[in-house]
């Protein structure tokens, strides 16, 4: 039977501003370890760590833009475009513009954060 989800968990994101984080498919909102879609919503300035998750990251912006480094460059993913990061490789994700960034990530295996090892 399908599992329906009528809201998603807000997630505590890390950076140096606040983000909102609404978690429908993952470990906290729906004990899904396979997999995690969760909506972001990051204002202009907000940056956060980087990291080398153990997982892959699917990323579709809605709106804005969000800004990708990696460490073979940066570059900047608009409304309608997607990234893939892929697990092992270190990224940096940030919104730099104005209106901040809207955007949808999918992990697979689902987001941890004994996981995406973050920098310290």
């Amino acid at each position: 039977m399908a599992t329906f989800i009528p809201t998603p968990t807000i997630i505590e994101a890390a950076g140096n501003k606040p983000k909102i984080i609404k978690e429908y498919v993952g470990r906290v909102n729906s004990s899904t370890d396979n997999a995690s879609v969760a909506r972001m919503d990051s204002p202009q300035g907000w940056v956060e760590p980087g990291q080398t998750p153990e997982f892959d990251e699917y990323t579709l912006v809605i709106a804005g833009t969000l800004r990708v480094t990696t460490r073979d460059g940066e570059f900047d993913v608009a409304a309608g475009e997607a990234v893939i990061a892929h697990k092992g490789e270190w990224v940096q994700y940030s919104s730099p513009h104005d209106g901040g960034a809207d955007y949808v990530a999918v992990c697979v295996p689902a987001f941890s954060p004994d996981t995406v090892k973050r920098d310290a």
